[in-house]
């Protein structure tokens, strides 16, 4: 399935999109495959897989720490994309990794297996917008959508570049920094999600920092969907009851 037939499924059911997050390989890479099928289980209605990477700057300590432990565990791309073949996702993925890894890949066998994977959409933190172009036409034609994102400081040509570029959804960074829990999301959240929807109806998903229900409700009327990565990843690590936190975060995704 397409992402952008998700979005207008929920947009019809006045639903934000669930979509949280695990680094493959971590703790293991069956157990990173078995977590993301109970988080399908919970509701999830995409699953990003994260590629482990020496420096992930984007990523705050958790994330860091579990790609880490990944790359300790002898996890590549090439292992994830085989993993995910055989894994028969139960809903559609959504791959992060940053540039070198990929770069290390032929483009077109690179898409072909991000399909066979179940993966819709590919999330490059590090792809410059300007030279974006020679991976998206590999990757629409292996139905792969790359997801562009932006930033509480784009500019507005900025906001109407990626607008262009974007044929699954954009992701609206909602802090400026790494990723990471919060306990609050920023009091300039609305106007940023605001400025972007004024140049665009492209689905707009907001992450780094969305750790709770609350947070997850405060976004109706202002965004498409959600990603919660480090909540649930240190959740796991702790050995908190995660699944039900995972639900939690599903339930606040309906309108009441």
């Amino acid at each position: 399935m397409m992402l952008s037939d998700i979005f207008q499924q929920l947009r019809a059911r006045d639903e934000l999109a669930f979509m949280p997050y695990q680094t493959a390989g971590y703790p293991t890479l069956e157990g990173s495959l078995a977590n993301l099928r109970l988080l399908a289980d919970c509701g999830a209605d995409l699953l990003e897989v994260g590629v482990p990477f020496s420096d992930p700057m984007a990523d705050g300590p958790t994330i860091q720490y579990s790609s880490q432990q990944a790359l300790a565990n002898g996890v590549t791309l090439r292992d994830t994309l085989k993993a995910l073949r055989d894994f028969k996702a139960p809903c559609p993925l959504v791959m992060m990794s940053y540039l070198n890894p990929l770069m290390a890949y032929d483009r077109e066998p690179l898409f072909s297996d991000m399909q066979a994977g179940g993966v819709s959409g590919l999330i490059v933190p590090d792809l410059p917008l300007e030279e974006a172009e020679e991976w998206i036409e590999p990757a629409r034609r292996n139905d792969v959508s790359i997801v562009f994102l932006l930033a509480p400081t784009s500019t507005d040509e900025r906001i109407r570049m990626t607008a262009d570029l974007t044929d699954g959804f954009i992701y609206a960074v909602a802090l400026t920094g790494t990723t990471g829990a919060r306990r609050d999301l920023s009091a300039h959240l609305p106007t940023f999600l605001k400025r972007i929807r004024a140049v665009t109806d492209k689905p707009v998903v907001v992450g780094f920092g969305i750790s709770t229900p609350e947070h997850v409700r405060a976004l109706h009327g202002l965004a498409d969907g959600v990603v919660v990565a480090s909540r649930i990843v240190e959740a796991i690590r702790t050995g908190k009851e995660w699944t039900e936190l995972a639900k939690s975060l599903k339930a606040a995704t309906r309108t009441m």
